[in-house]
């Protein structure tokens, strides 16, 4: 993984009206912080932070964080927001890693190929869209590909089965079923012929009228 430079500047002045004025001037606030690190209010362009989330890795990209041309950061993106209706984006955070230490972070899980429980009309259901795992910043896989074509009616993956790169861990009990091939139950009552529970309901409904014309005993023909 080659890790992407964003520049950073530091700002001394917090609030809705700082940060309005901050992205007037096409910058947005953002914020770095670590166990080694105490919070540093920083302002960064928005367009680095696209950049960052556009490439392959996505917010697990390493970043060199550069604050001031003084300071330099190696660190993740943790969380970002935008606007809920323009999509500009508002907020960035960063985490400060160290590239010799594990950090967690989620990937994308693939699950390529045309199951045989599906051909024989199961349904795949995945558990996870994503995977947690643990690795070495840069041994972050840009996702995990498991090929499901061999997977049978009520067959399933679990951690164990996955051919993960090594140095990367999956944050999951062994066991933990992370997609299966499972296929519906259907009770006698409801294949039933729909005639047969209509034929009752008919019978029912011309006795009714036929109840309805017949004279109550003591009643004057």
């Amino acid at each position: 993984m080659e890790s992407i430079k964003v520049s950073a500047n530091r700002r001394s002045e917090s609030g809705k009206g700082v940060a309005s004025r901050l992205r007037a001037t096409g910058k947005i606030p953002a914020v770095a912080y670590g166990k080694q690190l105490p919070a540093q209010a920083l302002a960064v362009s928005p367009d680095a932070v696209k950049q960052v989330l556009a490439s392959a890795y996505g917010s697990n990209n390493v970043i060199e964080l550069d604050v001031d041309g003084k300071d330099n950061l190696t660190v993740l993106l943790r969380d970002y927001q935008y606007h809920p209706v323009s999509r500009h984006l508002l907020h960035a955070d960063f985490v400060q890693i160290h590239l010799d230490q594990p950090v967690d972070v989620e990937v994308p899980l693939e699950l390529p190929g045309k199951p045989v429980g599906v051909v024989k009309g199961g349904t795949l259901r995945q558990v996870f869209r994503k995977l947690p795992i643990r690795a070495l910043p840069n041994n972050i896989p840009v996702k995990i590909v498991h090929d499901v074509t061999n997977l049978d009616l009520d067959g399933h993956i679990a951690p164990k089965d996955l051919a993960l790169p090594e140095g990367v861990s999956v944050r999951l009990p062994p066991e933990q079923t992370i997609a299966s091939i499972v296929h519906e139950i259907v009770r006698e009552e409801e294949t039933a012929a729909p005639g047969a529970a209509a034929a009752p309901a008919a019978g029912a409904a011309a006795a009714a009228p036929a109840a309805a014309k017949a004279p109550a005993k003591g009643d004057k023909k």
